[in-house]
């Protein structure tokens, strides 16, 4: 053994002068509050390999032992949870994690999963033991009787074992990014056929004198692809690392060209749009705090280059999933990239010529290879000089019958394959480490994304691209290069990325990837579990179950088994499980298909998904152009609809009650000021606008007055309240719509509904004005008096403008369109003035309105006043059951009109009025004997105070506050025949008491409503 192949003393799997990984900088970190010495730009799976430790998590339904199985975004088994600090319980804690794709840092915490209380001794372990009971779809079979246990005892078991990696607790701290970006050429996966495809667009660009942008996406911290595990290749006749930096190079200062490292194509979705993850911060130590943990690059690209290279399988046998065992391809990796040797004494499993390479490699880097076992009888001499060579014993034809170890991999047994059977007698070959290769898998998620068809390639094993989805009319195109379209070998990679236009001198260690793939294995006799999908604990025995038990199709034998539903998605597992599948339904591969692929890739965490809108709701919320002053003024705010609306105004420490009562009482003896802003608004103009009002409400429209209003009500087809709102004709062929703050785009939607579909021959036009109007709404006695001195050209006077009386005019010199309403009962006006122009008059007025005491209030407090009133909500005091009749509105619709929508189904039997057989509920007001109970909202009544079970309700209560201006609670309801029961009590029963209440009219405050006039 030279010197450079020593390991190093203190780690015994590390080479001293092998990898890529800055031997000058050491870094620790903890593993399941371990210190485990690492090196920067190691991965955490290959610094624990390095530092000897295989064992990295448990398996989700067995909970058995798992080892790291990949090198990359494959990994299923070393799922570990992520951590900046040492705590159990952070905020940057991040599970299921893979090992292989993080990167160390400095104070770096990891720690394993599903198990307890430690990985190496898991009590979880209990339903390996008893695996028999516990096949596919057992769920479904095992835990239905005796029925009373589901609840009691299954289930709550189960819950506690879903999953994998715990939940954080914590709210996130990290903050996100996102961008949008356009290129001509966007390459993903910088391999040998990614980096050639860029260099050739560079050449093009440079001969054509043009500047296309070019973008290279790679989801490893360092591009390259498989020539970092293979540098005795020489491309050009330059050794295979000198190349690579020498193109990354001439791309890093090429202008035109972005390289993006850590980067995932997690999907590519209509017209090559494709949606980007990158890792910014995951593996540094100290972040500024201004860096995005991630960003999510939106990319539209003219021509989309895929070499998203292939992916190692492993052979399905028994006893095939212990730590130990290992990808060929992946210890090739961890050997050449990380200086790392997996094992002190290997064994190789294969079926694919690939798996040789990785063979001499560790066996010339002093790993004793004691055997490689390959299924096929026949290989290329070359392999068997190169095993000769190294002194390697051979089995061909030959098949594993079992392994041995529990904790780690001690032997295995092998065994002849003889007409299709796995013939004794077995022999025993001790070893540490196994590497198997059953082929590759090309990486064609992203072609499938794009709704590109796939075809099965029988002497390859894989499915491959066949037809790109034809994107010419938009001068678009997608195109697979590399491995991904099976061109595995090296140099056929690279001339694929070239297109053939440079001739690649290739030279590499002389064994070639091509070969028959002998993918489904004969068994021996025997208890040991082989495995399908290792994330989910899927065997060859549950993918047999499902085609005993019916399933023909592979959809249903993936949800029955729940093979590759894992947060892998089945990238080791799908074929291997297809092909099982097909072989017991004697079935061709092809014709059994694939299961379908589908975003994201790899797992994308939330917060890169929500970037800058972290911890919002994926609903928009809308803010009016008020909304900052509020904010400004201490507002508490709550949720109206898609709104942010300000609920009330604390002063110093004024609670949300004692706001509401100052609030309150303030409006009605000065002045109160309220942002309106949200009200939907729509413009109805064109010749036969008033037709169309005619037949969209309930109301009489033709003869109302310019510069009149109306209040609306509009029904659906079934003759319930869908929404209503004040009206104000602007001039004989416009209207001024207002609907509730909730309904604008429903009310909306179905106005153009039956303009378009049922009265297209009306001259109307419908606009949606709602963001173009900020509105102010003044209410109290002073409201005249403090906007006088700022309007301009409109006589303020209660002849001039009575109330329901509409007005164009000017504001603080500013345009705007002067409603004479009141939601409160109080002298009011709605001011509505352009958007931008909003806070600027508020803030005039509010200023000007101090020597009034002007009080700004909230939707709490609009809410008492208007209930004050009787004035109904609809959505909150109907509830899509409720007629025009029921809410008191009956003289809302025009009695000699012929039609209008919902108008037939007021005639139905159960709609109309007083009817005995179909008792309709009414809405009335409700008081209680104790003033100061406010009775909850929703809350049931019934008609006698003492009923047996179940009860019979008559009614709800609908709304319910305590007025400071009538001095008590006041409620509203809907009760049946309640306006014939006035006077009367009925009852409200609540948690430890019933209370007693009488029903009276709904309006608690100026009957008369002489305050709307005042002077």
């Amino acid at each position: 053994m030279t010197k450079d192949m020593q390991r190093e003393q203190h780690y015994p799997y590390r080479y001293q002068h092998k990898g890529r990984s800055d031997r000058t900088i050491s870094v620790q970190f903890t593993f399941d509050g371990r210190t485990i010495n690492a090196y920067k730009g190691e991965s955490v799976s290959a610094a624990l390999l390095a530092n000897g430790v295989h064992l990295m998590g448990r398996s989700f339904k067995y909970h058995r032992p798992r080892g790291v199985m990949s090198a990359g975004a494959e990994e299923a088994n070393a799922l570990l949870c992520f951590d900046r600090q040492k705590s159990g319980d952070s905020p940057f804690m991040t599970p299921n994690m893979r090992a292989t794709m993080l990167e160390v840092f400095e104070g770096l915490s990891v720690r394993t999963q599903n198990r307890w209380p430690s990985v190496s001794f898991d009590m979880g372990a209990f339903t390996n033991v008893l695996g028999m009971f516990f096949p596919a779809g057992f769920y479904n079979k095992t835990f239905m009787w005796p029925k009373s246990f589901w609840e009691k005892l299954y289930e709550p078991i189960i819950r506690r074992m879903a999953g994998l990696g715990p939940a954080p607790r914590l709210a996130d701290v990290d903050s996100y990014a996102s961008t949008y970006g356009h290129c001509e050429v966007l390459i993903i996966g910088a391999g040998p056929a990614g980096l050639a495809r860029a260099l050739e667009e560079v050449k093009k660009a440079q001969k054509a004198k043009t500047s296309p942008r070019i973008m290279v996406v790679d989801e490893h911290s360092e591009m390259g692809g498989d020539l970092l595990s293979n540098p005795q290749a020489r491309i050009q006749n330059l050794p295979a690392w000198e190349w690579l930096e020498q193109t990354l190079k001439t791309l890093e200062e090429s202008k035109n060209v972005t390289l993006l490292p850590r980067t995932t194509a997690f999907g590519c979705y209509h017209d090559n749009y494709v949606a980007l993850a990158e890792r910014i911060t995951d593996h540094m130590t100290a972040p500024l705090a201004d860096m995005p943990r991630e960003r999510l690059h939106r990319i539209r690209t003219q021509k989309l280059i895929l070499a998203t290279g292939a992916l190692e399988r492993p052979l399905v046998f028994a006893g095939n999933d212990k730590p130990g065992i290992m990808l060929a391809g992946a210890a090739r990796t961890y050997l050449h990239r990380y200086g790392v040797a997996f094992a002190r004494q290997a064994c190789v499993f294969t079926s694919h010529d690939s798996a040789y390479a990785a063979a001499f490699d560790l066996a010339d880097a002093g790993v004793e290879i004691s055997a490689i076992i390959d299924t096929r009888e026949n290989i290329d001499e070359s392999l068997i000089r190169g095993a000769n060579l190294r002194n390697i014993s051979m089995h061909l034809g030959s098949s594993i019958a079992k392994t041995t170890g529990h904790l780690h991999l001690k032997s295995v047994y092998v065994g002849s394959i003889g007409r299709n059977m796995l013939t004794a007698p077995f022999r025993r070959i001790a070893c540490d480490g196994l590497l198997v290769c059953g082929g590759f898998t090309p990486v064609v998620h992203l072609f499938s994304h794009a709704k590109g068809r796939l075809r099965w390639d029988e002497n390859l094993g894989a499915s491959l691209p066949d037809c790109a989805p034809d994107l010419s009319h938009n001068g678009q195109e997608i195109e697979c290069i590399g491995a991904c379209n099976g061109h595995f070998a090296l140099s056929d990679a690279l001339q694929s990325g070239c297109q053939a236009t440079t001739t690649y001198e290739l030279a590499d260690n002389g064994i070639g990837t091509q070969g028959k793939v002998v993918q489904v294995l004969p068994r021996a006799k025997g208890k040991q579990k082989a495995f399908v999908d290792f994330q989910n604990d899927v065997t060859d025995k549950d993918i047999a179950l499902a085609v005993r038990e019916g399933f023909s199709s592979i959809e249903h034998v993936k949800r029955y088994t729940t093979t590759g539903m894992a947060t892998d998605q089945g990238k080791t597992s799908n074929v291997n499980a297809v092909q099982i599948a097909a072989a017991l339904l004697d079935k061709p591969t092809h014709e059994l298909g694939l299961t379908t692929f589908r975003p994201p890739y790899t797992p994308v965490s939330f917060g890169t998904i929500a970037g800058h809108r972290l911890d919002a709701h994926f609903e928009i919320t809308r803010k009016t152009p008020i909304d900052k002053w509020a904010k400004d003024n201490q507002a508490v705010f709550e949720p109206v609809s898609l709104w942010r609306r300000a609920w009330y105004f604390p002063k110093e420490n004024e609670t949300m009650s004692e706001a509401v009562r100052r609030e309150c009482y303030a409006t009605r003896q000065s002045v109160g000021i309220f942002d309106a802003s949200t009200l939907g608004k729509i413009e109805i103009v064109g010749a036969d606008a008033a037709i169309f009002m005619e037949r969209m409400y309930t109301n009489a429209w033709q003869k109302l007055g310019v510069g009149r209003c109306r209040y609306g009500v509009m029904l659906g087809e079934d003759g319930y309240i869908m929404d209503d709102g004040v009206i104000g004709r602007l001039a004989e062929d416009r209207f001024h719509v207002t609907t509730t703050s909730g309904g604008a785009a429903r009310v909306l939607a179905m106005m153009e509904d039956y303009l378009q579909t049922e009265w297209p021959d009306l001259n109307v036009w419908l606009t949606s004005t709602t963001e173009q109007w900020a509105v102010i709404a003044l209410n109290g006695p002073k409201a005249r008096a403090l906007i006088a001195p700022f309007v301009e050209g409109v006589d303020l006077s209660l002849e001039a403008l009575p109330h329901m009386a509409v007005v164009n005019g000017h504001i603080c010199g500013v345009p705007m369109r002067l409603f004479r309403v009141s939601f409160t009962g109080e002298l009011g006006f709605e001011i509505n003035i352009p958007a931008h122009y909003g806070r600027q008059v508020w803030e005039t007025l509010y200023k000007a309105g101090e020597i009034y005491n002007i009080t700004p209030y909230g939707t709490e407090t609009m809410h008492v006043l208007r209930a004050e009133k009787g004035f109904i909500i609809v959505g909150q005091d109907t509830d899509g059951t409720c007629t025009p009749d029921d809410m008191g509105l009956a003289w809302a619709i025009g009695k000699k009109k012929l039609d209008f929508v919902g108008k037939r189904s007021l005639a139905r039997p159960d709609l109309c009025g007083e009817n005995k057989q179909f008792p309709r509920k009414q809405f009335v007001g409700l008081l209680t004997k104790d003033k100061d109970f406010v009775l909850p909202e929703g809350a049931q009544i019934v008609a006698k105070s003492k009923q047996t079970m179940p009860m019979k309700m008559i009614g709800h209560v609908t709304s319910s506050y305590y007025s400071p201006n009538v001095g008590r609670s006041i409620a509203l309801a809907v009760i049946e025949n309640g306006r014939s029961l006035m006077g009367s009590s009925v009852y409200v029963p609540l948690e430890g008491k019933v209370q007693e209440v009488n029903i009276v009219a709904p309006v608690f405050y100026d009957e008369k409503g002489e305050n709307l006039n005042a002077i």
